[in-house]
């Protein structure tokens, strides 16, 4: 097993080694909205299926900041503002990820045993964000997953490291031990160096990180019986955080049948499409509720069922009455016509022969 302390100086030594010169700017508008700078770090026991051996990825609020894996070894800028940095900086990140590979390698494997599992993809992730709230408040939070589901956190406001499942009970108690206290250093970096980088961040990317871009709304109805399935699709908002749900008479909520992640357009934009099951009743209103940060209010667009329209149902019988008249009265006509025309054929075969009467009178003059 690998010892706390040492766990933890890799991950503070793969922070610290990107240091750099803070110029903090009480500018309006920095603080007008919650921000996070997030870095999230993965190993796994089998490369492939789309996975790297080990990888890391950092994000400020829903923007990928860079990345780093294994596969292409070494760190890559993503966001545009972020790429204007000076390329030495690249090559330091560069290097202390690859110092975490054998790190993370070695992780996994003793995940593996601690969960009693000898082969097979199994995923180990740590996960640290920090935060500053629009009031100008900061917090900070570390996450292990294994396989997707947390298996220890720390507290950061006591640097204590606590359980989520019972395989961490032992790695927590060592970690939490007084000659150790592998907590007070990470709690420390989130709760300050985590911050004044974040802040840094703001204020090179301000104009794409507050950039505010309106949703289009549209919703449709399916129905199917009794049931009508609403669909609400919001579409081409920034940024990325928004509150979608169905509403009936803009009070009771609907209970979402399903709904889409939040999904990147290539514009930059995003979009999310929320699914509800409602049976109609008379008096009853159904509206989708988008809140959005680009939103003064929040907005309500109501579902119109479709109306099935008397006036069209009446011109309908008729359109079909007229039609099934007239093909009575041709067949009618086209039966009349033929009868007489065969009438009269036979009138014409049956009647007497008066050409030798005429003959006789002619000898007889």
């Amino acid at each position: 097993m690998p010892l706390p302390g040492k766990f933890m100086f890799y991950i503070r030594y793969m922070e610290k080694s990107f240091t750099l010169t803070l110029i903090l700017l009480s500018m309006p508008g920095v603080y007008s909205d919650s921000h996070s700078l997030r870095y999230v770090y993965t190993g796994v026991t089998t490369p492939g299926y789309g996975m790297s051996e080990f990888s890391k990825f950092g994000y400020v609020d829903d923007q990928l900041l860079e990345f780093y894996t294994t596969d292409i070894g070494r760190t890559v800028p993503v966001a545009s503002w972020w790429k204007k940095e000076n390329p030495e900086l690249w090559e330091k990140k560069t290097r202390t990820s690859k110092a975490n590979v054998a790190l993370f390698r070695h992780e996994v494997k003793f995940m593996m045993k601690r969960f009693n599992h000898t082969e097979g993809l199994h995923v180990v992730q740590v996960m640290h964000t920090c935060g500053l709230r629009d009031d100008g408040s900061t917090v900070g939070d570390e996450q292990f997953q294994y396989d997707g589901r947390e298996y220890m956190y720390l507290d950061v406001q006591t640097a204590t490291y606590f359980p989520s499942m019972a395989e961490a009970q032992i790695t927590t108690e060592r970690w939490n031990r007084p000659d150790i206290r592998a907590g007070v250093g990470i709690s420390n970096y989130l709760v300050n160096e985590c911050i004044e980088r974040l802040r840094r961040y703001i204020v090179k990317g301000r104009e794409d990180l507050e950039r505010r871009v309106r949703p289009g709304v549209k919703v449709t109805g399916l129905e199917s019986g009794k049931v009508t399935k609403l669909h609400c699709w919001v579409y081409g908002f920034h940024p990325r955080a928004v509150d979608v749900k169905w509403m009936k008479n803009k009070v009771d909520d609907v209970p979402t049948y399903d709904a889409t992640r939040i999904l990147p357009n290539p514009d930059g934009t995003y979009q999310i499409r929320v699914t509800a099951e409602v049976i109609p009743q008379e008096g009853n209103s159904y509206s989708c509720y988008v809140d959005h940060s680009s939103l003064e209010e929040p907005l309500y667009v109501k579902w119109e069922p479709r109306q099935h329209s008397a006036p069209a149902v009446i011109i309908s019988v008729v359109v079909f009455i007229i039609l099934l008249l007239s093909f009575v009265i041709a067949g009618v006509l086209i039966y009349k016509k033929k009868n007489d025309t065969y009438t009269a054929a036979r009138t014409l075969d049956t009647s007497p022969d008066t050409s030798h009467q005429v003959n006789e009178e002619a000898c007889s003059l």
